[in-house]
């Protein structure tokens, strides 16, 4: 039986560039780019680490960007509060602010315990933000899909929404949120909730809004288990979920060709092989996906099979134009097979003005230099590739952040973390980058999980838009690795 189709069970900040570059400067020694920090996190309860931002998504519209992010993350699961930075200048300065009516630690304070999972998307016709998320309860559970909307361009944001609240058994989990905004789809205006529901073996859920997020009404999808969706929208309206099954060892995907009505049976792209990360460090194989102007899906993801004996992990990708049948398992040539660099955590975007054999694709990475590290002495650092001819070729890897040492990451049950996904938007015809980068927290000692009171994480980007470069031609290099995938660790424990 195929691997996906098995049954299942406010506060504001303004921040000018050239206030923030000079700081960055000296605190991330190795970037080959001016930093801009965007957003930290002010809270001070003690029952989650601070200063602490994790898990940022981002999305552009124009000339606006909003990053979301996690504040004051706790050990067991979820942050203190979602806040969004956003720029109106294509990243030329950023504003902030935390949302309001989520948890204890909001203002006006929610009837939730904490939250997590931010992701954003833009409604073109109803000319709304909305930046979904899941919250949890005093045992960390997941027990509602939320959207919190902004409707005066990101300057201000509303009480949530409630997408779906979770029955007495459920345990909702990765949400993920996109719009239809071409007027050339006949479903042009709605807008696509994914999430799984870990209570019931990651069962997948989606639900579709077609009034600017206010109201939600279920999909029919098929009864499978997964996790990490992240939906985009053709520009003829059909909706493609690129996804991990349940235990992170196959990439799948499913599609809706009537407004999300319904969805299709999940079908299976590829295995996934994984290297498991050193360090300690939180992290895992979900997917990233984008989508250029013609309609051609990206997805990017770690794996080790172009590697002997799945040593270290490359990012790949596999491509598609109608979410049926994808390409051959790609590597993106960052450096050498033979190399002990380890890359994870990807975030790609691809210019929604470009497509095809000119589409430019930027993809953001976290990577060890050396995996042959411990967590003692791993290193972490923020990578940076992109391309001008749709991956046929890729740049010369740019420097963005780094090194780190592991101690002066938030710890969680799970590992250190910087978030189990980053994001990379185009706006301006520049790619936007925005990623947590560590710094020694010298306000309590060296180790971020032992501070007292602060850590100090919080959510970067670079001061100017990078540019998407030309690269020499690179050929594939031949599948290494057809030994079974190590399992993922969504089999035994969610990821809040």
């Amino acid at each position: 039986m195929d691997a996906l189709s098995t049954p299942i069970g406010r506060r504001r900040l303004v921040v000018a560039a050239t206030a923030i570059a000079a700081f960055v400067a000296t605190g991330v020694a190795g970037a080959n780019v001016p930093l801009l920090k965007i957003d930290e996190d002010p809270y001070g309860n003690a029952s989650s680490q601070h200063k602490t931002v994790v898990e940022p998504d981002t999305f552009a519209n124009g000339s606006t960007i909003v990053a979301a992010a996690q504040f004051g993350r706790f050990y067991d699961g979820g942050a203190s509060n979602i806040g969004a930075a956003r720029s109106t200048n294509s990243g030329q300065s950023w504003s902030f602010a935390f949302f309001p009516g989520i948890d204890g630690f909001s203002n006006p304070t929610g009837p939730y315990s904490r939250v997590t999972d931010p992701s954003v998307a833009y409604d073109v016709k109803h000319q709304v933000w909305m930046v979904s998320s899941i919250g949890l309860n005093a045992v960390v559970r997941g027990v509602a899909v939320i959207v919190t909307r902004s409707t005066n361009n990101g300057l201000s944001w509303l009480n949530p929404v409630t997408v779906k609240a979770a029955g007495p058994s459920d345990d909702l989990d990765k949400n993920w949120t996109v719009c239809d905004n071409l007027t050339t789809s006949p479903w042009f205006g709605s807008c696509y909730t994914v999430w799984d529901d870990f209570g019931h073996g990651n069962a997948l859920k989606i639900a579709y809004s077609r009034d600017g997020g206010l109201t939600w009404t279920l999909s029919t999808v098929p009864n499978v288990g997964v996790i990490g969706g992240q939906p985009v929208v053709q520009p003829n309206g059909t909706v493609i979920v690129p996804l991990d099954n349940e235990s992170e060892t196959a990439l799948g995907s499913t599609r809706s060709t009537n407004g999300g009505v319904s969805f299709s049976a999940a079908t299976t792209i590829t295995s996934i092989s994984r290297f498991t990360d050193p360090g300690g460090i939180r992290s895992a194989a979900l997917p990233s996906a984008e989508i250029d102007a013609s309609g051609k899906v990206y997805v990017m993801w770690s794996d080790c099979r172009f590697r002997a004996a799945c040593a270290t992990n490359d990012i790949v990708y596999v491509t598609s134009t109608d979410g049926i049948t994808w390409s051959a398992v790609q590597r993106v040539p960052i450096d050498s097979v033979g190399s002990a660099v380890d890359h994870f955590i990807p975030g790609v975007a691809v210019d929604p003005a470009t497509s095809g054999a000119t589409a430019h694709v930027a993809l953001a990475y976290y990577f060890f230099p050396n995996k042959s590290c411990t967590a003692a002495t791993c290193q972490l650092d923020v990578g940076y590739v992109s391309s001008t001819n749709g991956g046929a070729s890729w740049s010369a890897v740019t420097m963005l952040a780094g090194p780190m040492t592991m101690s002066w990451l938030p710890n969680t049950s799970q590992g250190r973390m910087v978030g189990d996904y980053i994001s990379t938007s185009f706006s301006g015809g520049t790619a936007h980058p925005v990623f947590p980068v560590a710094l020694f927290p010298s306000a309590g000692g060296s180790d971020c999980a032992l501070a007292t009171p602060f850590c100090d994480q919080a959510l970067y980007t670079p001061s100017s838009g990078l540019q998407a470069a030309a690269g020499s031609s690179v050929a594939n290099e031949p599948v290494l690795v057809t030994a079974k995938p190590q399992p993922g660790r969504s089999a035994f424990k969610h990821r809040h």
